[in-house]
């Protein structure tokens, strides 16, 4: 027999929270079971809210990937550039250090890898999730060959591209090996390459 408790719907929403509330539980449901298998049903149902309010916010599901990714996008660039200060002021130690945030990342409980390129498995190109994949990838290499530049790097473009090569294969290997070690042998490996790109041949 079951108590009244769980038989009651859930409670509503609070209007000024609506948004809010609908862009966290879609944080969660697409992170863990994908853009496509998270449905606008289950998402409304675990929000709490209005069918027509949901609709008022976010009147087509690619609106609330997108919101979704702009969340994800502040979420891990604000890791990322914590992980890279606290390396201290050298911006050849950020570049390494940057690899830290990747490593927390792998460690975490639920995690699934990289959101952006989970999301961009899942839509074709040209479509607007795809491209907002795109820009957030292009966004991170443009902010690492930023500080490969300042760091006196030969070819900061190639120095970028090759972290970020690295920093992709870690959040990807993280998920499909199971081991965050992953993320410790792409720092490890960012260090050689960051020493490298700073040898001057006499």
């Amino acid at each position: 027999m079951t108590s009244p408790a769980s038989t009651a719907p859930p409670a509503r929403t609070p209007a000024g929270q609506a948004r809010e509330k609908i862009l966290a539980t879609a944080f969660r449901l697409f992170y863990a079971q994908g853009l496509r298998a998270a449905g606008i049903d289950t998402i409304i149902a675990e929000s709490g809210v209005a069918k027509a309010t949901f609709y008022k916010y976010f009147p087509a599901k690619d609106d609330l990937i997108l919101a979704y990714l702009e969340k994800v996008d502040g979420v891990w660039t604000g890791q990322l550039h914590a992980a890279a200060e606290a390396a201290g002021p050298d911006p050849a130690a950020q570049l390494v250090g940057l690899f830290d945030a990747l490593t927390t990342a792998c460690r975490r409980d639920g995690y699934r890898g990289c959101a952006f390129i989970n999301a961009a498995a899942e839509s074709a190109a040209g479509t607007r999730i795809h491209d907002r994949t795109v820009a957030h990838k292009q966004e991170v290499r443009a902010w690492i060959r930023g500080l490969a530049e300042r760091a006196g790097a030969q070819d900061p473009d190639r120095l970028a591209r090759s972290l970020t090569l690295l920093l992709d294969g870690g959040l990807a290997s993280g998920v499909l090996d199971g081991d965050p070690a992953a993320a410790s042998a792409a720092g490890d490996a960012a260090a050689e390459l960051v020493a490298a790109s700073l040898r001057r041949t006499p």
